[in-house]
């Protein structure tokens, strides 16, 4: 193409074009994938590089009302079932909720060894001055501490200990910071490099409720096929063996009890 101005103008075709090729979508997430999720988008972003997609962290309860109330959300990953299953009966779903991963819970610090650490220490532990956990009324991480705390006894003798994080990686942040120097965290944030560098105490999950993790493309993404194409992404082998890494158990496998 000899002439100059023809070229720019064929320059500017191509560029507007891809862009509107693109598709973009918003996934909402619960912050225990903070770590898994980022590793899993980079892998998707490399085989998708005509999708465009951010990635928004919170607490399952708080992104659940918000999707109430419109918030323009694609793909929702929640830390706990029941909340897909709340949008679908207020028929705000394009798909039904389908588990893709059951979390853990731990005691981790990183002032103490807590790998030494049971639930029964957290009330009665001299060294043990606050203990963080992610706030029960709207986090699911929260409430299985509760419930865990609950089931051996100590949930009333360790009130005067709690101090409460917004969501379970804001929980681990108030460890991280001093603000507690015990906390109840995900698997998945003590499991990430920076954060196991410190032991942690596995809780036994018999104690609580299973936290069994759900995803669903909200009714807004009906026609998206992006939004639907990284929901589907996250069953794929690839994104199993990064769940795993951070200590997410698998559907079916042998260890989902």
């Amino acid at each position: 193409m000899k002439n100059p101005f023809l070229l720019v103008l064929a320059t500017v075709a191509i560029v507007f074009a891809s862009a509107a090729h693109a598709e973009r979508f918003t996934i909402a997430a619960a912050s225990d994938l903070r770590f898994a999720l980022d590793d899993i988008a980079e892998l998707y972003r490399q085989q998708h590089p005509d999708h465009e997609f951010n990635v928004i962290y919170g607490s399952s309860g708080k992104m659940t009302t918000q999707i109430m109330n419109g918030a323009p959300y694609d793909v929702f990953f929640s830390a706990d079932i029941a909340f897909p299953e709340r949008l679908k009966e207020a028929g705000l779903t394009a798909t039904e909720p389908e588990v893709y991963a059951i979390g853990r819970i731990v005691i981790w610090s990183n002032t103490l060894d807590a790998s030494e650490l049971r639930l029964e220490d957290l009330p009665t532990d001299p060294r043990i001055r606050r203990v963080a956990i992610a706030q029960p009324s709207h986090a699911p991480y929260g409430l299985r501490a509760q419930e865990a705390m609950e089931s051996v006894e100590v949930w009333e003798a360790v009130q005067p200990r709690l101090v409460f994080g917004e969501n379970i990686a804001h929980t681990a942040q108030m460890v991280e910071s001093g603000a507690a120097n015990v906390g109840i965290i995900a698997l998945s944030l003590a499991r990430f490099p920076s954060l196991a560098m410190h032991p942690y105490y596995l809780i036994d999950d018999g104690l609580h409720n299973p936290l069994s993790q759900a995803y669903i493309v909200t009714r807004r993404a009906k026609e998206n096929d992006a939004a639907k194409s990284f929901a589907r992404y996250m069953e794929i082998d690839e994104a199993h063996e990064i769940m795993e890494r951070y200590g997410f158990v698998m559907p079916g496998s042998d260890s989902d009890g």
